[in-house]
């Protein structure tokens, strides 16, 4: 195995042990904004806080792994381009999941929001 060959494997498993060390947050469990209390509505907005920063720090693990595949692909044998392409296809499916699942959270949240208004005008 050439010097090139152990670049682009080390490149290309390191691609695989970042994509498996990102790990999605769970999403929130939300208020009933209907029945929910103001205090309940603040813990409700933490727990969108905490899960917004937890799913900014696993789309920056996912960017990583996309970013050093995207690398990886330019370089070594025909299947170790593929495994790294294959590497960057589903970092990067992750990715756009991780984006439409924070729109979701904080979508939800704003519905309890103006549900929690209507039930408690001021």
């Amino acid at each position: 195995m050439n010097i090139n060959s152990i670049v682009a494997l080390t490149l290309l498993l390191g691609s695989s042990v970042t994509l498996a060390e990102c790990v999605s947050p769970d999403a929130p469990t939300l208020p009933d904004g209907a029945s929910a209390s103001m205090q309940d509505m603040i813990a409700g907005q933490n727990s969108v806080k905490s899960f917004q920063a937890a799913n900014i720090e696993y789309m920056s693990c996912l960017e990583t792994a996309f970013t050093e595949a995207e690398a990886s692909a330019k370089k070594g044998s025909d299947k170790e381009k593929a495994a790294a392409m294959a590497t960057y296809d589903e970092s990067l499916a992750k990715y756009n999941d991780a984006v439409s699942k924070e729109e979701e959270v904080a979508g939800q949240f704003n519905t309890e929001i103006r549900e929690f208004k209507a039930a408690n005008p001021s």
